[in-house]
Protein backbone atom coordinates (compact mmCIF):
# COMPACT_ATOMS: atom_id res chain seq x y z
CA UNK A 1 0.00 0.00 0.00
CA UNK A 2 2.80 2.17 0.76
CA UNK A 3 4.66 1.26 -2.54
CA UNK A 4 1.38 2.68 -4.35
CA UNK A 5 0.97 6.18 -2.71
CA UNK A 6 4.58 6.50 -3.31
CA UNK A 7 4.35 6.34 -6.67
CA UNK A 8 0.76 8.15 -7.07
CA UNK A 9 2.51 10.92 -5.07
CA UNK A 10 5.67 10.94 -7.42
CA UNK A 11 3.30 11.01 -10.61
CA UNK A 12 1.35 14.15 -8.99
CA UNK A 13 4.69 15.89 -7.99
CA UNK A 14 5.79 14.83 -11.81
CA UNK A 15 2.22 16.18 -13.06
CA UNK A 16 2.69 19.79 -11.05
CA UNK A 17 6.22 20.14 -12.17
CA UNK A 18 5.18 19.72 -16.24
CA UNK A 19 2.29 21.39 -15.45
CA UNK A 20 4.70 24.68 -13.65
CA UNK A 21 6.90 23.72 -16.84
CA UNK A 22 4.50 24.29 -19.70
CA UNK A 23 3.12 27.55 -17.68
CA UNK A 24 6.79 28.87 -17.24
CA UNK A 25 8.25 28.62 -20.02
CA UNK A 26 6.34 30.41 -22.26
CA UNK A 27 6.61 33.46 -19.95
CA UNK A 28 9.98 33.15 -19.62
CA UNK A 29 10.97 33.18 -23.45
CA UNK A 30 8.43 35.77 -23.91
CA UNK A 31 10.35 38.12 -21.11
CA UNK A 32 13.83 37.49 -22.60
CA UNK A 33 13.05 38.28 -25.43
CA UNK A 34 10.83 41.41 -24.96
CA UNK A 35 13.80 42.56 -22.77
CA UNK A 36 15.75 43.48 -26.43
CA UNK A 37 14.48 46.92 -27.28
CA UNK A 38 16.12 47.39 -30.69
CA UNK A 39 14.88 44.75 -32.67
CA UNK A 40 11.19 43.89 -34.55
CA UNK A 41 9.97 41.41 -36.57
CA UNK A 42 10.16 43.43 -39.69
CA UNK A 43 14.01 43.17 -39.22
CA UNK A 44 14.31 46.62 -38.29
CA UNK A 45 17.42 48.01 -35.86
CA UNK A 46 16.76 51.06 -34.45
CA UNK A 47 17.21 52.42 -31.10
CA UNK A 48 14.37 54.27 -30.54
CA UNK A 49 15.80 55.96 -27.34
CA UNK A 50 17.74 58.21 -29.57
CA UNK A 51 16.29 57.84 -33.30
CA UNK A 52 12.63 59.27 -33.83
CA UNK A 53 12.36 61.02 -36.89
CA UNK A 54 13.23 60.51 -40.27
CA UNK A 55 13.55 62.82 -43.29
CA UNK A 56 12.92 61.59 -46.85
CA UNK A 57 12.90 63.87 -49.35
CA UNK A 58 11.43 63.12 -52.79
CA UNK A 59 13.82 61.59 -55.20
CA UNK A 60 13.82 63.14 -58.45
CA UNK A 61 14.30 61.27 -62.02
CA UNK A 62 17.29 61.40 -63.92
CA UNK A 63 17.46 59.05 -66.18
CA UNK A 64 16.82 59.72 -69.59
CA UNK A 65 14.11 57.10 -70.22
CA UNK A 66 11.03 58.05 -68.38
CA UNK A 67 7.86 56.63 -67.31
CA UNK A 68 5.30 59.06 -65.81
CA UNK A 69 4.41 57.27 -62.73
CA UNK A 70 7.28 55.92 -61.80
CA UNK A 71 8.56 58.98 -59.36
CA UNK A 72 5.54 59.32 -57.37
CA UNK A 73 5.47 55.54 -57.34
CA UNK A 74 8.89 55.28 -55.67
CA UNK A 75 8.52 58.25 -53.41
CA UNK A 76 5.26 57.26 -51.86
CA UNK A 77 6.42 53.56 -51.95
CA UNK A 78 9.67 54.45 -49.81
CA UNK A 79 7.93 56.51 -47.68
CA UNK A 80 5.30 54.01 -47.05
CA UNK A 81 7.63 51.62 -46.22
CA UNK A 82 9.28 53.48 -43.17
CA UNK A 83 5.85 54.21 -42.21
CA UNK A 84 4.63 50.56 -41.84
CA UNK A 85 7.40 49.21 -40.42
CA UNK A 86 9.03 51.61 -37.99
CA UNK A 87 7.85 53.85 -35.33
CA UNK A 88 10.20 56.65 -36.87
CA UNK A 89 8.22 59.88 -37.60
CA UNK A 90 8.58 61.67 -41.12
CA UNK A 91 9.66 65.19 -40.84
CA UNK A 92 10.45 67.80 -43.57
CA UNK A 93 14.11 68.62 -42.32
CA UNK A 94 16.53 68.11 -39.51
CA UNK A 95 15.71 64.46 -39.29
CA UNK A 96 17.38 62.43 -37.32
CA UNK A 97 17.63 59.99 -40.27
CA UNK A 98 18.21 61.38 -44.25
CA UNK A 99 16.89 59.77 -47.30
CA UNK A 100 17.40 61.65 -50.38
CA UNK A 101 18.91 60.61 -53.62
CA UNK A 102 17.51 60.58 -57.40
CA UNK A 103 16.61 58.02 -60.09
CA UNK A 104 19.62 57.60 -62.21
CA UNK A 105 18.39 54.89 -64.54
CA UNK A 106 15.51 53.39 -66.29
CA UNK A 107 16.34 52.04 -69.46
CA UNK A 108 15.34 48.16 -71.27
CA UNK A 109 17.48 45.43 -73.44
CA UNK A 110 17.13 42.52 -75.03
CA UNK A 111 17.52 39.39 -72.62
CA UNK A 112 16.99 36.38 -74.75
CA UNK A 113 16.78 35.53 -78.58
CA UNK A 114 14.42 33.10 -80.24
CA UNK A 115 16.06 30.26 -82.04
CA UNK A 116 14.24 32.32 -85.10
CA UNK A 117 17.15 35.20 -83.94
CA UNK A 118 14.41 37.56 -82.73
CA UNK A 119 14.33 39.30 -79.29
CA UNK A 120 12.04 36.41 -77.12
CA UNK A 121 12.49 38.62 -73.31
CA UNK A 122 13.58 42.20 -73.12
CA UNK A 123 14.65 43.09 -69.31
CA UNK A 124 13.74 46.38 -68.13
CA UNK A 125 16.28 47.80 -65.25
CA UNK A 126 15.64 50.48 -62.35
CA UNK A 127 18.47 52.20 -60.51
CA UNK A 128 18.39 54.67 -57.93
CA UNK A 129 21.28 56.28 -56.23
CA UNK A 130 20.73 57.02 -52.15
CA UNK A 131 22.49 58.94 -50.16
CA UNK A 132 21.67 58.03 -46.26
CA UNK A 133 22.77 59.93 -43.74
CA UNK A 134 22.58 58.94 -39.73
CA UNK A 135 22.60 62.22 -37.54
CA UNK A 136 22.85 60.21 -34.55
CA UNK A 137 25.78 57.97 -35.74
CA UNK A 138 27.94 59.20 -38.93
CA UNK A 139 29.44 55.79 -39.42
CA UNK A 140 26.14 54.35 -40.78
CA UNK A 141 26.52 57.08 -43.74
CA UNK A 142 26.76 56.03 -47.40
CA UNK A 143 25.99 56.93 -50.93
CA UNK A 144 25.18 53.66 -52.84
CA UNK A 145 23.27 52.75 -56.12
CA UNK A 146 20.40 50.03 -55.63
CA UNK A 147 19.38 48.44 -58.64
CA UNK A 148 16.57 45.66 -59.80
CA UNK A 149 15.42 44.39 -62.99
CA UNK A 150 12.38 42.75 -64.58
CA UNK A 151 11.62 40.87 -68.00
CA UNK A 152 8.63 40.34 -69.83
CA UNK A 153 7.94 38.26 -73.41
CA UNK A 154 8.50 40.32 -76.43
CA UNK A 155 5.52 39.57 -77.59
CA UNK A 156 3.84 41.92 -75.15
CA UNK A 157 4.29 46.12 -75.66
CA UNK A 158 5.83 47.82 -72.77
CA UNK A 159 2.84 49.75 -72.08
CA UNK A 160 0.60 47.07 -71.55
CA UNK A 161 3.00 45.51 -68.54
CA UNK A 162 4.73 48.70 -67.65
CA UNK A 163 2.96 49.53 -64.22
CA UNK A 164 3.08 46.19 -63.03
CA UNK A 165 7.11 46.09 -63.63
CA UNK A 166 7.81 49.28 -61.86
CA UNK A 167 5.56 48.16 -59.32
CA UNK A 168 7.70 45.47 -58.66
CA UNK A 169 11.13 47.08 -59.50
CA UNK A 170 10.00 50.11 -56.80
CA UNK A 171 9.02 47.76 -54.21
CA UNK A 172 12.20 45.57 -54.51
CA UNK A 173 14.56 48.72 -54.61
CA UNK A 174 12.70 49.77 -51.76
CA UNK A 175 13.04 46.85 -49.97
CA UNK A 176 17.21 47.02 -50.52
CA UNK A 177 17.12 50.58 -48.85
CA UNK A 178 14.95 49.86 -46.36
CA UNK A 179 17.43 46.84 -45.28
CA UNK A 180 20.76 48.97 -45.68
CA UNK A 181 19.71 52.22 -43.86
CA UNK A 182 17.61 50.71 -40.86
CA UNK A 183 17.89 46.60 -40.76
CA UNK A 184 21.33 46.43 -40.35
CA UNK A 185 21.65 43.00 -42.20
Amino acid sequence: MKKVFRQHIASRATSLRLWLLLLWLPLGCFMQTSCVPHYSFNGASIDYSTTKTIEIVDFPIRASYVWGPMGPLFNNQLKDIYANHTKLIQVKRNGDLKIEGEITQYTQRNKSVSSEGYSAQVELSMTVNVRFTNNKKHSDDFERSFTATSAYESTQSLNSVQEELVTQMVKEITDQIFNATVANW
